[in-house]
């Protein structure tokens, strides 16, 4: 299975609530799970999952600093995300390990302009249509503003609102 979700969230026991249980399904599915993360929350996240995973479980999850992500090259890049993200997950794709990955992103931190965000993210919806994997793009909801939605809506399949996985309307694939 893969999928490009889009996922809004209200506050951050949503968030975390949507999250673990991402974590949960793909663990119990025997697949990686590759967590784009801020450093604080990602110290919460693992504390909550060694309390319902075991040692051997937790080494499903493979964590990768979002900062270092999204500003690998020194500013927001959508080429040289790409490349950090490819060579994140070539192991997997290499040995045929199933994986699924959730990206925290945070917008408001950084300085970039907004088309520079459709084209990470239609970047993204090309490599989760080559490479089967599932894609949980998390955003607050209450930070995106107009052009924001209007975009993601556009490079996103799917979006989960309210626990419920819907099919965007607006979506326009970028089939090559």
């Amino acid at each position: 299975m893969h999928a490009h979700v889009l996922f809004k969230y209200n506050d951050s026991k949503d968030y975390f609530h949507q999250l673990l249980n991402y974590i949960r399904d793909g663990i119990t599915a025997g697949e990686y799970v590759v967590l784009v993360e801020n450093e604080r929350n990602h110290r919460l996240i693992m504390n909550e999952l060694s309390t319902r995973f075991t040692d051997k479980e937790m080494e499903y999850v493979h964590y990768v600093n979002s900062i270092h992500f999204y500003l690998s090259s020194g500013s927001y890049s959508p080429s040289a995300i790409e490349e950090y993200f490819t060579k994140t997950v070539q192991p997997y794709v290499e040995n045929k390990i199933s994986f699924r990955s959730w990206a925290h992103v945070e917008w408001a931190s950084l300085n970039g302009p907004s088309h520079l965000i459709e084209e990470f993210e239609n970047i993204v919806d090309q490599a989760v249509m080559q490479i089967p994997f599932s894609l949980i793009c998390a955003y607050d909801k209450n930070r995106m503003p107009d052009y924001l939605k209007k975009s993601l809506y556009k490079t996103h399949p799917y979006v989960l609102l309210d626990n419920e996985l819907i099919v965007s309307k607006e979506y326009q694939s970028r089939d090559k």
